[in-house]
């Protein structure tokens, strides 16, 4: 399992933050301060850092330059915006910086990013009859290769990733097409049709009205 240290002293964003790491079977464990903060990241075990800056005890500069040696990928969370702020944590070595506030899937997806960058994720994912191989870009239903266009395997493992959540279509544009994409929702509801059937998933990949989808977990995933 995926460990990931929270270092914020509001209560209340700290147990959002768990929630939602929870979602996707991630563990977080939270400190309030700077000063205990640090000294649980120089104990070890942890994959990643969630890392305010205003914080009490040390602020998270200070927190920074006292774990820099500890090899763990840290990623900013503050409601500070200046561009300054924003450099002198990436000077410092934070992997990103996110302003508050932020939506539960943003800070998922910026986890997920780093967390690949440091080889921290798995490569294989599991759901019922169906594995994925990231890596090798591959996908088998029932020990038989499914072959997908190259945006149809991104969908699926963004639902893979993200399971039990409801995904919006906006959301799955800007995160497997990009923001600069200028086409139409109209494209999401094409591929997830084109996943549904090839992976046999009608009854776990879901459509909610007005909104988009969600993917179902399964006891094996």
């Amino acid at each position: 399992m995926i460990n990931i240290l929270i270092i914020e002293d509001d209560e209340n964003i700290a147990k959002m933050i768990t929630a939602a790491l929870s979602m996707v079977d991630y563990k977080g464990t939270c400190r309030y301060d700077g000063r205990s903060g640090a000294e649980e990241a120089l104990r070890g075990g942890y994959d990643l850092i969630l890392l305010d800056i205003m914080l009490p005890e040390m602020n998270g500069f200070e927190v920074m330059e006292a774990i820099k040696g500890c090899g763990i990928p840290v990623i900013f969370l503050t409601a500070m915006q200046e561009v300054s702020d924003k450099v002198k944590g990436l000077r410092l070595g934070a992997e990103d910086y996110i302003v508050k506030p932020f939506e539960a899937l943003e800070l998922l997806a910026r986890i997920d990013v780093v967390l690949r960058r440091s080889n921290k994720v798995r490569d294989t994912i599991t759901y019922g009859d169906i594995t994925v191989s990231i890596d090798r870009h591959e996908i088998t239903l029932r020990g038989e290769h499914v072959q997908l266009t190259p945006k149809e395997f991104d969908v699926i493992v963004y639902f893979l990733q993200h399971q039990n959540i409801a995904v919006s279509r906006e959301q799955l544009l800007s995160s497997v097409w990009g923001f600069e994409f200028g086409g139409e929702s109209r494209t999401v509801d094409i591929h997830v049709q084109q996943v549904r059937r090839k992976l046999g998933l009608k009854d776990c990949l879901i459509t909610i009205p007005k909104l988009g989808y969600r993917l179902e977990s399964r006891d094996s995933s």
